[in-house]
């Protein structure tokens, strides 16, 4: 944990929009955030998948406690895991997009692969 990106927030709130961020870029397959953001979530998406893929009951309910949607913890056993069994992490893919309009914030598209 000594990598960890504060991001301008508390921890609380930080860990909220990451879960969220998270929960989203698994319900949907791709998001459009920052880059420091996106760094951040991708590390906790992997770990989401890596869950996936081992698949037992105890992974299931780790999962289940960091998503808060049923839904999508059971799509990513079911659907996203199985598509990534024969690969050995990069599951996400950062694609730069420039600055955003309003503040200059390096704007980034975070998809699965």
């Amino acid at each position: 944990m000594a990598n960890l990106r504060k991001l301008g927030r508390r921890t609380d709130h930080r860990q909220a929009m990451l879960r969220n961020q998270v929960q989203s870029l698994l319900e949907n397959g791709r998001i459009e955030t920052t880059v420091t953001r996106a760094k951040e979530t991708r590390r906790i998406a992997e770990k989401m998948i890596t869950l996936g893929k081992k698949g037992d009951l105890h992974s299931r309910r780790q999962a289940l406690a960091y998503i808060y949607k049923d839904k999508v913890a059971h799509k990513l056993f079911e659907e996203i895991a199985p598509k990534y069994k024969d690969r050995n992490g990069g599951y996400t893919r950062i694609l730069k997009l420039g600055p955003r309009f309003g503040d200059s914030a390096e704007m980034c598209i975070l998809e699965l692969v």
